[in-house]
């Protein structure tokens, strides 16, 4: 998670080019590449061994002009404000793609949960949400998990709120545990996200899913599942790997028996059934479509050449540079870039927030019927603008979501 300056860089350069197609106005631009709010809060623990530990916590709202913001909340050795700031205006894009009403937002805190005990995880959860309490809200921010933290972190932050507040509040947080107000489907929802634009991007470069070969870096939450609903559409997964290594099979990996595996190793290198294989030659492999699910820079101008694939559908945030963005789209490769990609989670976590405020909850069917909808829906929005502008997906995408929140700027004014 290291040079978090140049993504920021990135996100500028891609937001430049889609605001000059738009001819959108200076002031405009400027409103839009600046963060409304950056929030940084020192955090004292006491650890079990009875010291006191003082960590840095990070609070951005990048753009609320549609609604709320929301993001999540890393814990990460690495976090820095750059790199927060970068991914709350990743939100905000990734939110207005979705056109669901939400403004960006990121948290994180720079700490080692590796290192820490789960009580010591809980205090420090607790002291972070109570620095930024005045900051969220189910109207003003509502966070999510992200890097190292998960359904048991957001049900402290919810608790935490709610005993600020003098009332149970399971608005203010996403990605909560079914039991206190969590949505049915959530935790799928971005790789199904993966695995529909997928599905509508071989539909519209006219070649079946089923049979497809599917390479993925990265066997998380959102590679895992998207492997095993890829792999239900007849998709072929020829070969997977992580931090540790990779797994191929010319024939097609067995995922169910892959997942079982990871989950017991917590990697998928050494898999019996597969042949073992390093993350560059995932990236050389002659497939159909490549799918980066790990983290950010990981194709660059320097692998972007070995690549032999018709779509690279971008699971992660950033995990292409604009150089090899650039490169790969003169040589023809389709690119469904991250703020279309993976807009399947915030579009769940949208639809959490809407049950827990009507206290009213949907069948997991209904969840994936309406996230199907949504996800088509965007997807057909972004590749209209990509006909009708004549350029890639990634400068569509944007041109439809700087689109959106600039209308609303506009419309909302300034306020004096």
């Amino acid at each position: 998670m290291s040079g978090s300056q140049s993504i920021f860089g990135t996100m500028l350069q891609e937001f430049d080019g889609a605001a000059r197609i738009l001819n959108l106005e200076p002031g405009i631009w400027r409103i839009l590449t600046a963060p409304k709010r950056q929030i940084i809060v020192s955090c004292p623990v006491q650890m079990d061994s009875g010291d006191i530990k003082v960590f840095t916590g990070y609070r951005v709202q990048y753009n609320v002009s549609l609604g709320p913001a929301k993001g999540g909340i890393r814990y990460h050795p690495d976090v820095t404000l750059d790199e927060v700031t970068t991914l709350a205006a990743w939100m905000t894009w990734k939110c207005a793609v979705a056109h669901i009403p939400f403004g960006g937002g990121k948290g994180g805190v720079v700490c080692d949960p590796s290192r820490m005990s789960r009580r010591e995880l809980e205090a420090l959860t607790r002291r972070y949400v109570a620095e930024i309490i005045d900051a969220i809200g189910p109207e003003k921010d509502v966070p999510a998990p992200d890097v190292n933290t998960n359904e048991q972190t957001m049900a402290w932050v919810m608790d935490t709120y709610s005993m600020h507040v003098g009332h149970t509040s399971t608005a203010v947080v996403t990605g909560k545990p079914i039991e206190l107000g969590g949505s049915l489907g959530r935790r799928e929802a971005t790789g199904r996200g993966v695995m529909l634009v997928t599905r509508e991007s071989a539909h519209h470069l006219g070649f079946e899913l089923s049979g497809a070969r599917v390479a993925i870096q990265g066997f998380g939450n959102v590679g895992g599942v998207s492997a095993a609903l890829l792999a239900e559409q007849g998709a072929r997964i020829v070969a997977v790997a992580d931090w540790k290594g990779g797994t191929y099979n010319a024939a097609g990996l067995d995922i169910p028996a892959l997942l079982t595996y990871a989950q017991q190793h917590k990697t998928v290198a050494g898999f019996p059934r597969g042949d073992a294989l390093s993350n560059a030659e995932l990236f050389a492999l002659e497939v159909d479509v490549l799918i980066p699910a790990a983290l950010e820079n990981q194709i660059t101008m320097e692998n972007a050449p070995t690549l032999k694939t018709r779509v690279l559908v971008e699971g992660a945030n950033g995990p292409t540079t604009p150089e090899a963005h650039r490169y790969l789209h003169r040589q023809g490769v389709f690119v469904v870039p991250d703020i279309l990609a993976n807009c399947g989670g915030v579009t769940a976590s949208y639809f959490e927030w809407v049950q827990d405020r009507h206290g009213y909850f949907w069948t997991e069917q209904e969840v994936n019927e309406r996230l199907e909808r949504k996800i088509c829906t965007a997807f057909e929005e972004v590749l209209t603008t990509m006909k009708r502008y004549q350029v890639d997906m990634r400068t569509a995408a944007y041109l439809v979501a700087i689109n959106r929140v600039a209308a609303v700027t506009r419309m909302r004014g300034m306020y004096a």
